[in-house]
């Protein structure tokens, strides 16, 4: 948390003595979006991701993105400044790998299940039906969806983009790969009918939270279920979509 401080007092000195009462206002008008993102965001983290930390991070991005909006381009300020708050919480999670390799391991466990019951029942993969694939009670299933839910990030993209792509800024990816362009427009239609497919639930949860921009208590308010069952359901669209997407993804 101190070096994120030390980087937000570097951010602020890179402005001009005459920028800066224009910085200090914005700062102030949209920390309350800053802390509505990072909320959001928690919603979907494990325990050791503190909040405050994100918020930190997010401050570097408002500041960040007061610097580099350009009024001409036609996207209201708002929209802009949320796009790079949410990029640089997301980017300092990346920086942090606080998601073990056992969680990735399980993850591809899962998708393999999902897929390998799918392709034996002819239609959608039951719960209890990947657990005994897995060789686990459900309980044990359901942690693990909740623990590779959390390696999951917060855009459509990054919920089906290989584990390995998840440590990657989108400029890397970009730069080592000239057609990603091309492959990214392939992957949404398949994404787009890919999520058509899914059980009507899955597909609820997915708008809600994508959309709608609901966290998972209040999608669990809107289903009358629990956070924690939002929480694998989630997961569970996740699953299917990349077991489904693999040649895409």
């Amino acid at each position: 948390m101190q070096s994120l401080s030390k980087a937000i007092i570097e951010k602020v000195s890179m402005y001009s003595d005459e920028s800066a009462p224009t910085l200090d206002v914005l700062v102030q008008e949209h920390t309350v979006l800053v802390k509505r993102i990072a909320h959001h965001l928690m919603g979907r983290m494990p325990a050791s991701v503190s909040v405050d930390d994100l918020i930190q991070s997010g401050m570097i991005g408002l500041i960040d993105a007061i610097k580099k909006f350009d009024h001409g381009k036609g996207a209201s300020f708002e929209t802009y400044a949320g796009i790079r708050i949410r990029g640089a919480m997301i980017d300092e999670l990346r920086k942090g790998e606080w998601a073990p390799r056992s969680v990735h391991r399980n993850a591809r466990r899962i998708q393999q299940a999902i897929k390998k019951v799918e392709n034996r029942t002819g239609g959608e993969a039951p719960d209890h039906l990947v657990a005994d694939e897995l060789d686990i009670s459900l309980d044990e299933y359901y942690a693990m969806l909740k623990d590779s839910m959390a390696t999951r990030l917060y855009s459509m993209d990054e919920l089906v983009a290989p584990d390995e792509q998840i440590v990657q800024s989108d400029e890397v990816m970009e730069a080592a790969n000239p057609f990603s362009d091309m492959q990214k427009s392939s992957l949404k239609k398949h994404l787009a009918k890919a999520i058509t497919e899914l059980p009507e639930r899955e597909q609820l949860v997915l708008s809600l939270y994508y959309d709608e921009e609901l966290n998972l208590r209040e999608i669990g308010e809107v289903l009358g279920v629990s956070e924690s069952r939002v929480s694998q359901i989630h997961s569970q669209a996740a699953h299917r979509l990349r077991s489904r997407l693999q040649e895409w993804a």
